[in-house]
């Protein structure tokens, strides 16, 4: 396992501790949306509204979720899911070997029967990143098990003779952290013809951001009656009613409604992330109001973060699943102050996990 140095500016000192039941119920709720996502009906729902790129199945899942739980007083609460889900491998307990055997089983889902070659991690001015350590540390535990790993900007990329290349250098997979989710800024021109022509294994990819981060999916994730008509079983559709906030499309049908009630809402950008352009309802202006009210918002009902006992006060907290296929590779906290969980906040930032065993001593869920 690759260590995070010991005064990591992005590890907070806390040890967060949950129960076993909520580690249990939120498992339970990845599983149960890993369901209703296999359904043919959802994912013609989800795909009529996203982008055409997106609409093409690459034939892997992508690597890397986030599932994002706020624990509400009736207990976790799905907040979102992300596709550019970052920090694992910041985390001191960090998952090396689940990490790297994730990048060779993406591999080989795509078909690919010989060695993982060239990998470039990809962002907008990587060295510039927040998380830009994160990108040294995968390229070295990558490098360590003989995966020649590159960091490079999109603009370094050249799609020439049916290969996408760095310094012509060919390389076979990109690990995708722009959230230009479907690659439509000029400069990333290179890497969108290239993965349309599937000339090289872009993860996560359009496809998967359209099945799970496109924060309209919300709206059918939690409605019971449309999972219920869709095929889903009546017990999945009872628990993501339950675990995910009520959240429906900002329209002006709904405008009047959500503005009188906007201190029970929290308003997101359709295809946002990161909390960039995302706002409580409580905190609105009307010139911001307006400016959601032309579209390309959901509002969801707000389950406030809880809080636990910082170094210098109290720190918001929310968690977050990382997950691969289906399959939860790592639990973690996310301790912050202010709106939006940033990991600046002076003794928050990313944080371990503790689970409260039962009284026989498993872990195991029912």
């Amino acid at each position: 396992m690759i260590q995070p140095p010991a005064a990591s500016p992005y590890l907070s000192p806390v040890v967060v501790s949950i129960t076993q039941a909520q580690a249990c119920y939120m498992a339970a709720v990845v599983a149960a949306i890993e369901e209703v996502v296999a359904l043919p009906a959802y994912r013609s729902a989800v795909l009529a509204w996203a982008p055409q790129l997106a609409q093409v199945d690459p034939g892997t899942p992508g690597v890397l979720l986030g599932y994002d739980f706020h624990l509400g007083p009736e207990g976790p609460r799905l907040i979102e899911i992300n596709t550019n889900a970052g920090g694992l491998m910041l985390l001191a307990d960090a998952p090396g070997e689940a990490v790297r055997a994730m990048f060779l089983e993406e591999w080989r889902r795509a078909g690919h029967a010989g060695p993982l070659g060239a990998v470039a991690i990809v962002d907008d001015q990587p060295h510039e990143q927040f998380l830009y350590p994160e990108f040294l540390r995968l390229q070295a535990l990558l490098n360590h098990h003989g995966i020649e790993t590159f960091i490079a900007a999109p603009e370094e990329l050249q799609y020439t003779q049916g290969q996408l290349q760095l310094a012509d250098r060919p390389l076979a997979m990109v690990y995708n952290r722009l959230t230009d989710f479907t690659l439509e800024q000029p400069s990333h021109a290179a890497l969108r013809a290239a993965y349309q022509a599937r000339a090289v294994l872009v993860t996560p990819h359009p496809y998967a951001h359209a099945l799970y981060a496109d924060k309209r999916n919300l709206t059918l994730l939690g409605d019971a009656d449309w999972l219920l008509q869709h095929g889903a079983s009546t017990a999945t559709a009872a628990l993501l009613a339950e675990a995910i906030p009520t959240t429906r499309r900002v329209t002006p049908q709904h405008a009047t409604t959500l503005w009188e009630g906007r201190r029970h809402w929290f308003f997101k950008p359709e295809r946002g992330y990161g909390g960039k352009g995302a706002y409580r309802g409580d905190k609105l202006t009307q010139r911001v109001w307006q400016a959601i009210c032309t579209g390309g918002y959901v509002a969801q009902r707000l389950v406030p973060p809880s809080q636990v006992p910082g170094p210098a006060g109290e720190l918001k907290l929310d968690l977050r699943h990382y997950v691969y296929a289906g399959r939860l590779l790592h639990l973690a906290a996310r301790l912050y102050r202010g709106q939006t969980t940033n990991l600046r906040t002076p003794g928050g930032g990313l944080a371990s996990v503790v689970v409260t065993p039962t009284p026989s001593g498993t872990l195991a869920c029912a």
